[in-house]
């Protein structure tokens, strides 16, 4: 495994490549090869039996690394498939990494648009553009024709704290933030604001389904908007897990000073636990609703009902920081205890053992080549899938 460094601050445009003594390959599967014909005196009945051939899969392992700095955390990842690229959201700017190659494309920083360097969420819209969400300077969208614009308080936005986007079929954005949600209407450029609909109004996760539904996770439990109606969910629905289920874990999140969790004062290691604090949310191909929580797991709506995973399932952490789903159709989770994947029957969980520069696992993103690409606390790890054979 190679691990790459890129530096941050005045230095981030600075890429310094570190070859690591490559990783072994992984056992080989069997050759399959034909049987040697046996000898003219017939084995005992015990020995004649045909030996199974392993069946082969498909796993994944940590292949590549890249550290952005000390105390920098990755915060986002999205993937703009027009380029073959991936946009890493940190907190002191955002880069661009090229999908094949894993090179630097560019970085950027206030000097080069952004209105701040704390990049907590971004989006690459159906035209192209990047949308950029930080933590207390608005909305920065740098366009196709890479031209940069900032959208504040004053232009209509909720918040100058945007933590995440989303994009409905009509092109029209829907922007998390925590004072509500704000939808913006590309067409005429302006924003519209919902705060006394929602459960809460400390916006994390979004989400759309195929009938264009918007889905909202906030500090408060769910809520859905159809385009007229709205729908609430909480814990008294079924969302997320009992108390019983969650463990200790460390307070230290790196979420922002505004958090309301980063203001409490709590020894490291004290258990936090609230099951309506949607900190991700994502809604998959066949429309059931994924909502990460603060200590309750990770809870899927099917339409009708929740269902709780955790620890005990075999999730790596019960608080979910992110959530993704690979072409393949695995489920990729970013907790409090490292990445877990969930193929609808297995649970695994990457940790720092398996290669992860840390085990608080922000952001995923998968890739149009079959990566995985999860951002940290210390930086990002690629995760690609080998053959093994079934032991």
């Amino acid at each position: 495994m190679k691990q790459r460094i890129f530096l941050a601050g005045a230095a981030l445009a600075a890429l310094v490549s570190v070859g690591l003594t490559a990783c072994s390959d992984d056992p080989p599967a069997s050759d399959g090869s034909a049987p040697v014909a046996p000898s003219t005196s017939a084995p005992p009945a015990s020995e004649s039996a045909t030996v199974p051939v392993p069946e082969a899969k498909r796993d994944y392992r940590v292949i590549d690394t890249f550290n952005v700095g000390e105390y920098t955390y990755v915060r986002s990842l999205v993937l703009d498939k027009k380029k073959s690229s991936v946009w890493v959201g940190t907190s002191v700017g955002a880069m661009e990494v090229d999908v094949a190659t894993h090179a630097l494309l560019g970085t950027y920083t206030r000097e080069h648009g952004l209105a701040n360097e704390y990049v907590f969420g971004m989006l690459v819209d159906s035209q192209g553009n990047r949308w950029f969400g930080t933590n207390g300077g608005g909305v920065s969208r740098f366009s196709a024709e890479d031209e940069w614009q900032t959208y504040f308080p004053m232009h209509g936005l909720a918040d100058y704290w945007i933590y995440s986007f989303v994009e409905d079929s009509e092109g029209e954005i829907w922007i998390g933030t925590w004072a509500g949600l704000s939808h913006f209407a590309p067409k005429t450029g302006k924003f519209t604001t919902y705060l006394t609909q929602l459960v809460n109004e400390w916006v994390y996760g979004l989400g759309v389904d195929s009938k264009d539904n918007i889905w909202i996770g906030t500090e408060g439990g769910v809520n859905m908007f159809d385009g007229s109606q709205w729908h609430t969910w909480t814990h008294d629905d079924g969302l997320g897990a009992s108390n019983e289920n969650n463990l200790p874990v460390s307070t230290n999140t790196g979420l922002g000073t505004r958090s309301r969790h980063d203001l409490s004062i709590m020894a490291e290691g004290q258990s936090t636990y609230n099951p309506n604090y949607i900190f991700s949310l994502l809604v998959d191909p066949e429309d059931n609703v994924w909502a990460g929580t603060w200590g309750g797991g990770v809870a899927r709506f099917d339409g009708s009902k929740w269902e709780n995973f955790t620890i005990v399932d075999g999730l790596g952490g019960n608080i979910v920081y992110s959530i993704a789903r690979s072409e393949d159709g695995v489920m990729w989770f970013g907790t409090s205890g490292g990445l877990t994947s969930y193929d609808g029957k297995d649970w695994r969980v990457f940790t720092q053992q398996d290669g992860l520069l840390d085990d608080h696992v922000y952001a995923i993103v998968p890739t149009d080549n079959g990566e995985v690409w999860v951002g940290t606390r210390s930086g990002v790890a690629l995760l690609s899938q080998s053959l093994n054979a079934e032991q």
